[in-house]
């Protein structure tokens, strides 16, 4: 497969190995296959979209790499070390924010920074969040809790926080699918500039292809269990949705994932049929 993308990556060594991993969930002594021998190499500072119907593993992927499950076969290395557990090197983000309630915008993003594990003084420390309250747009709400913001905006807490952690990887799991289209654009593309300036390698887990091509380097294409196919997405950072749609390469690309996205669709049919 491809390895150029719209950002140079040439000579960066690997941050993330999937080698050849199998997870199965266990439900009233029924064992399911979820993940079946899948493989996939990430590159450090590459943002990766994983793109899947629902029940196709992909969040279960993410969970993996998490540490919040172990793989029932195969290794997940992270610089070359074997993932056993959860762990400051990789901040999360989830579509249900998963906010203290009882801490405001700037007590939530502290609390981050406290997690990073860097020897900060309070003055730096208190610096540092509002720093990442204007880098993601919420000066003014700096006091307020969670329970006065809307969901944008919680989301946004929610990116500065993991942000906060100083962790190398972030790793999403459809952060804005319950968000409105047009503030979805808004966090889209604020992710993009976030995490590209501040060099993370990112795994970013969606359902949207145009998601996935605003913000990948390269995209994932998940049927159930398996990776279908891997996609590069060659447009130059940063993107604009505006600037993309429309043009050639993108109804090329587009064409290809609806074309990859449904294929394993049409392959149940098939067999369906068949029998």
């Amino acid at each position: 497969m491809s390895e150029n993308t719209g950002r140079d990556l040439s000579g960066r060594p690997n941050k993330i190995e999937i080698r050849d991993v199998s997870f199965d969930y266990v439900d009233r002594n029924n064992r399911y296959s979820v993940l079946d021998h899948v493989s996939l190499t990430i590159r450090e500072g590459e943002f990766i979209c994983i793109l899947g119907s629902s029940g196709c593993g992909k969040s279960t992927l993410l969970g993996l790499l998490n540490g919040l499950n172990r793989a029932k076969s195969g290794s997940i290395l992270l610089d070359g070390e074997e993932i056993k557990g959860p762990g400051p090197d990789r901040a999360v983000v989830f579509q249900q924010y998963s906010l203290f309630p009882w801490l405001t915008v700037k007590g939530n993003i502290l609390f981050g920074i406290k997690q990073s594990g860097k020897k900060y003084t309070k003055a730096e420390r208190e610096k540092l969040a509002e720093d990442y309250i204007k880098k993601v747009g919420l000066i003014g709400a700096a006091n307020k809790y969670p329970g006065q913001l809307s969901g944008g905006m919680k989301q946004r807490v929610a990116v500065a926080r993991a942000l906060a952690l100083e962790s190398d990887v972030l790793l999403l799991d459809e952060p804005f699918g319950a968000i409105d289209p047009r503030l979805r654009l808004e966090l889209q593309e604020l992710v993009s500039r976030l995490c590209t300036e501040n060099h993370k390698t990112v795994v970013f887990v969606t359902h949207d292809i145009d998601e996935a091509i605003l913000l990948a380097d390269r995209i994932v294409v998940m049927e159930p269990g398996k990776i279908r196919t891997v996609l590069p997405v060659e447009f130059p950072h940063p993107r604009k949705r505006e600037s993309l749609m429309g043009t050639e390469g993108y109804e090329i690309l587009h064409r290809k994932l609806i074309a990859s996205f449904y294929a394993h669709v049409e392959d149940n049919i098939d067999a369906e049929v068949a029998l």
